[in-house]
């Protein structure tokens, strides 16, 4: 075993103390720049909320907020997701109008009396030159 790896055991059991809090050093005059993090530390001072550990009194209005935003969070994926799914309806929509309108307006062309014409022929029928005519039946022959 190396000799760097090996660790001396404290003789005395450690024990469930209190914090001592540090003693504050003086701050260094050395900074002559803007330091968003040394304001933010200057005038947050969020160690004194933390020296007797995390405040429970507290916990509630973070789970609330944190419920908020996993909720807000969850509406926006919801939403985008809704809005894709929009739009590819959209396309779809459009592609189908367009296939209908090619399609009636092939019927259409097809349904003319000249085009059915044309189409019979090979099979050897033809459009008539005499005018259809009514057959009146008596109403005593049925």
């Amino acid at each position: 075993m190396a000799s760097n790896l090996i660790t001396e055991r404290p003789s005395t059991p450690k024990g469930n103390k209190a914090r001592v809090k540090p003693k504050e050093k003086a701050p260094k005059t050395k900074s002559k720049g803007f330091s968003l993090f040394h304001y933010l530390d200057k005038y947050t001072n969020l160690d004194s909320l933390f020296e007797e550990g995390v405040p429970l009194k507290y916990l509630p209005h973070i789970l609330f907020l944190t419920g908020i935003t996993l909720f807000y969070i969850g509406n926006t994926h919801y939403a985008e997701k809704t809005i894709r799914r929009i739009d590819k309806v959209k396309v779809e929509t459009e592609d189908l109008r367009a296939d209908y309108t090619t399609l009636a307006s092939e019927y259409m062309e097809a349904s003319k009396q000249s085009e059915v014409a044309r189409n019979v022929a090979p099979l050897g029928l033809v459009e008539s030159s005499s005018p259809p005519y009514q057959v009146i039946v008596p109403a005593d022959e049925y």
